[in-house]
């Protein structure tokens, strides 16, 4: 879906939206009030979504793509898990001693978080890895919490709420 181009959609809402919808024609037919079910999408996302897909050439294209045998994974609706990092934003910064960056990036998205490449006043948590860097020197200086990967299994693990 990130693919498409489709305005304000960047990948990680496109993979919100799969997660929620599974498929793509559930996207292409979901309404804007189903939509903002979303957990990443805000009513300008979803009138973005609602008027790409309610062009007939936008649709022409996805079939046409689908004609050339271009696929892409599809699945059911995903359980509504607890997220117990829904809303939270975090940053990984340098090396985690199980963890690839990808994986510890996977992990805080499905449990509902949003990792960032750079600290801000609105980032939740740095997870500091060895040799972090300047990240970790300005996540301090902002007074943004930092926790190591230990901490971040455990935020993972917490029930929602806590």
């Amino acid at each position: 879906m990130f693919g498409l181009g489709i305005r304000h959609v960047g990948e990680a809402t496109a993979k919100e939206l799969a997660r929620h919808f599974g498929k793509l024609d559930a996207v292409m037919d979901a309404t804007e009030a189903q939509l903002l079910e979303v957990s990443d999408v805000g009513p300008i996302v979803a009138q973005s979504l609602r008027t790409f897909f309610d062009q007939p050439h936008n649709r022409e294209v996805v079939e046409q793509l689908r004609a050339c045998g271009v696929s892409w994974e599809e699945g059911e609706p995903a359980a509504r898990a607890p997220q117990p990092l829904s809303g939270k934003t975090l940053v990984i910064t340098g090396t985690l001693p199980t963890l690839s960056r990808d994986e510890a990036k996977d992990l805080v998205e499905a449990a509902g978080g949003k990792v960032a490449g750079s600290v801000s006043k609105k980032t939740d948590y740095v997870v500091a890895g060895a040799e972090a860097g300047s990240k970790l020197v300005k996540a301090q200086e902002l007074g943004v919490t930092v926790i190591d990967e230990a901490a971040l299994q455990a935020l993972l693990a917490a029930p929602v709420g806590q």
